[in-house]
């Protein structure tokens, strides 16, 4: 549970709150790579176009979402990787500050593509649930 509060709480500005409240641990997830999805993409569009200022707010948006995300991590439970996950989520937050300072449209592309795969990958945890032990919500 403790885990599922972390998360709810790095969620903060993604703008579709609707089933948050509802949503499994693997939910959750999920919406929050969206939501770091979503900001890098706004973050390059807004380096291309010189928007300084609403490109710092969207990079300190995915910052967050990474933190969380980073924050959430069961070591005890993750083992190696979660580990590996937290020396990721370090690196991706040493390259969004990079991306930041240095209006660097290439950090934010790297960071982009690694939260993807990681993104994709949340895709095939349900299935890798049995049935039987799923919470009702998964089951859909």
């Amino acid at each position: 549970m403790r885990t599922n509060q972390r998360a709810i709480q790095s969620y903060g500005d993604v703008k579709n709150t609707t089933g948050v409240a509802s949503a499994n641990n693997v939910q959750l997830i999920q919406m929050l790579f969206d939501g770091l999805l979503e900001s890098l993409v706004v973050a390059r569009g807004h380096i291309v176009h010189l928007n300084i200022s609403e490109k710092s707010k969207a990079l300190t948006r995915a910052t967050r979402i990474v933190l969380g995300l980073q924050g959430a991590l069961d070591f005890e439970k993750g083992g190696d990787l979660a580990s590996n996950l937290n020396e990721l989520y370090a690196y991706v937050t040493r390259r969004l500050f990079q991306a930041n300072a240095q209006n660097d449209v290439a950090a934010v592309d790297e960071v982009h593509g690694l939260m993807r795969e990681i993104r994709d990958a949340w895709e095939g945890v349900p299935s890798l649930v049995p049935a039987s032990s799923r919470p009702a919500n998964l089951m859909n």
